[in-house]
């Protein structure tokens, strides 16, 4: 989802190549949680594409906190947002060619906006008619999604002991939006899980039903955030430093056809917006003139702007509410529902085919569940706007394919076929595939001091492994 307003402003982004994302890459790896610098930015303006960002896969540098002796994975619980798609309005394609077809009939336009105006034309015959579709980059990254996790845990697809030594063949439930990108994010993930696990049993499944926790948020709920004086005031701050004069300048030689006939912020808007979407699409060089149309420090602060709207309405903003983050409610509750269905087979030395609930949805539903869930990389409070971009990047939490998995472990070493788990079942959570923490308590916390002292070193191990019991209670109480 990408309508983005503010008021009577519409927030949208502008992003470099492809290649340069590409080169990106090993900074962001390994650094969610690290602080986000305009140093960074200017020298990344790829990152200022928000949602737009193409995934970026974790590389070499990405390490894994070995799980504590004896544990090995059993389940995996996974939200994903569809991967890249071509931007969502066919009608925006079109009105910034005819905008600037119209100007250029008037000997409006500048040398440079007739390379645009002829760069707008092509995407938009390109691409128009796929408004929203995913591109084939977008089914690549759910591909590499699927296939580095059934590397990373091969233990939660193999054949598990059932009944007087008959396997049990591992079973994954998927369900997706009704939305196409998210059912073929869907399939693209699922064919590649079938091509590196092919005994493994897959159930699939979209429909109406499902959208009732795959995504549930509506803006309606939120359009008033931007007039709480508080925050209007924080946000005028950022937005102070956006101007439209440059990009007036570059593309048109008359200033009066422009004041007459075009409403600029809303041209501008567009086309920040689409010329994002470029990022997602294969590779031609001749647009290459609209990744070029903003400078570094207009794509900079454009970006902070967006990065602070989407912090208003669907992050842990102070100034605004948590209305955005409850949405996510529904979707949590299904994510512990599940999961405790399976624990408690497990626990009670009951097989279960159960290997993994996979969802595809949308940045509208992982957004508010990451910050929801209190996970490190969406959990920033921060009331002053113009430093927001220090601590809570948009485009960290919400590139294309961007996905949550929770990890679930088991230790059955010395335990006996039927018999209930001797140690309790740990949980670990990767989103974008990196480690990520929560402020989950220890249950074992409140518990007299010495029995604490007994069980407490073995039962509440370091982050980033939790107890599941205390991952179910915490999460059960915000859910409700």
């Amino acid at each position: 989802m990408s309508v983005i307003f503010n008021a009577s402003k519409k927030h949208i982004l502008s992003i470099t190549t492809c290649a340069t994302i590409l080169a990106a890459a090993t900074l962001l790896t390994g650094q969610a949680n690290a602080q986000t610098t305009d140093s960074v930015m200017l020298t990344h303006p790829e990152y200022t594409a928000s949602g737009y960002l193409p995934y970026q896969e974790p590389d070499k540098n990405v390490k894994y906190t070995k799980a504590p002796a004896g544990y090995k994975p059993f389940y995996i619980s996974h939200y994903g947002r569809h991967g890249s798609r071509y931007h969502y309005s066919a009608d925006d394609y079109k009105f910034i060619y005819e905008t600037l077809s119209k100007a250029d009939s008037a000997k409006a336009l500048s040398m440079t906006g007739k390379y645009i105006m002829a760069a707008s034309k092509l995407l938009m015959e390109k691409a128009a008619n796929r408004a929203g579709d995913l591109t084939p980059l977008g089914a690549k990254q759910h591909e590499g999604i699927a296939r580095r996790m059934a590397k990373n845990f091969p233990e939660v697809f193999a054949d598990r002991p059932g009944d007087k030594g008959k396997k049990v063949t591992a079973h994954v439930d998927a369900y997706a939006s009704t939305s196409g990108r998210c059912i073929l994010s869907m399939s693209a993930f699922l064919s590649e899980l079938r091509a590196q696990k092919p005994k493994v049993e897959i159930h699939q499944e979209t429909g109406k039903s499902l959208m009732a926790f795959i995504n549930t948020f509506n803006f309606d709920i939120t359009k008033d955030y931007g007039n709480i004086p508080e925050f209007k005031a924080e946000n005028d701050k950022v937005w102070q430093n956006v101007s439209t004069k440059n990009f007036e300048t570059t593309l048109f030689s008359d200033s009066a056809y422009v004041a007459a006939n075009i409403d600029i912020g809303n041209l501008y808007s567009k086309m920040f917006e689409v010329i994002n979407s470029i990022q997602g699409m294969e590779e031609n060089p001749d647009l290459t003139v609209l990744e070029r149309l903003f400078t570094k420090e207009e794509k900079l602060n454009r970006w902070k702007a967006q990065n602070v709207w989407w912090y208003s309405v669907l992050g842990t903003c102070p100034l605004t509410g948590n209305d955005g983050l409850n949405t996510a409610k529904p979707v949590l509750k299904h994510i512990i529902d599940k999961a405790q269905e399976v624990v408690e087979k497990i626990t009670a030395g009951t097989q279960t085919e159960a290997a993994a609930t996979l969802r595809f949805g949308h940045d509208t539903a992982i957004l508010p569940l990451a910050g929801l869930m209190q996970l490190s990389i969406a959990n920033a409070q921060v009331t002053d706007m113009t430093k927001l971009h220090e601590q809570w990047t948009d485009f960290k939490i919400i590139p294309m394919a961007a996905n949550l998995q929770m990890i679930l472990y088991k230790d059955s070493r010395g335990t006996k076929p039927g018999a209930a788990l001797a140690k309790p079942v740990l949980v670990k959570f990767l989103y974008n595939e990196r480690e990520v923490t929560a402020p989950i308590p220890c249950g074992l916390d409140n518990a007299e001091p010495q029995t604490a002292q007994k069980v407490k070193k073995e039962k509440c191990p370091a982050a980033p492994y939790y107890r599941w019991e205390d991952i179910r209670d915490f999460y059960t109480k915000i859910a409700q």
